[in-house]
C-alpha cells in the first residue's frame, strides 16, 4: 500500500487565503503526479461564511493563473481536523492562536504558518479581503512559493 498525507489550509472566513492555497496547491500536487496520495481541504476558524464559495476576487485571481476554486466551499475549522490532518497550514498568526486554542491539552497535529515552507521574507499571508486586486495577486504569489516548498517535503514523506 503506497504512503498518503492530508493537508488543511486554515484562514479567518475560508474564502480567500485558504481556498486559494487549496486549489494552488491541489494543481500543484496534481502537476507532480501525486493527486491519488495526497487529500487538501480548507476551512475558516470563523463561521461567518460557511457554505459560501470563495471570494469573487479569489476566484477570479486564481483563474487567471489557471487554478478553479470556483466549486469550493467554507467551512468551519473542527477540533476533529487535528487528528485527520497531516499538517494543518495557517495563514496568519492569528489563525495560529485560534487554532493552538483549541488545540490546547489535546493531541493531534501542530499547526504552523504555512509560508514556513517558502522562500519569501514573510511570515504571513495578508488578508486581501479588504484589499484591492493587487493583494490577491500578491497572495497568490505567497502561495506559490510556499507550494512548492510543501511539495518538496511531501515527496520526501512519500517517498
Amino acid at each position: 500500500m503506497s504512503k498518503s498525507v492530508s493537508v488543511l489550509f486554515v484562514c479567518l472566513g475560508n474564502i480567500c487565503r485558504s481556498p486559494t492555497a487549496e486549489g494552488v496547491f491541489r494543481k500543484v500536487v496534481e502537476d507532480a503526479g501525486l493527486a491519488d496520495r495526497v487529500t487538501i481541504d480548507s476551512c475558516g476558524t470563523g463561521d461567518w461564511h460557511v457554505g459560501k464559495a470563495p471570494d469573487t476576487r479569489a476566484q477570479a485571481a486564481a483563474a487567471k493563473r489557471g487554478v478553479d476554486i470556483s466549486g469550493l466551499r467554507a467551512r468551519q475549522f473542527q477540533a476533529s481536523d487535528l487528528n485527520e490532518f497531516d499538517y494543518v497550514l495557517v495563514m496568519d498568526q492569528q489563525n495560529l492562536a485560534d487554532v493552538e486554542r483549541i488545540r490546547a491539552g489535546n493531541e493531534g497535529t501542530r499547526p504552523e504558518l504555512f509560508l514556513s515552507y517558502g522562500q519569501s521574507r514573510h511570515t504571513q499571508v495578508p488578508d486581501p479581503y479588504y484589499g484591492g486586486d493587487q493583494g490577491f495577486e500578491t497572495v497568490l504569489d505567497l502561495i506559490n512559493d510556499a507550494s512548492d516548498g510543501l511539495l518538496a517535503q511531501l515527496k520526501e514523506r512519500l517517498a
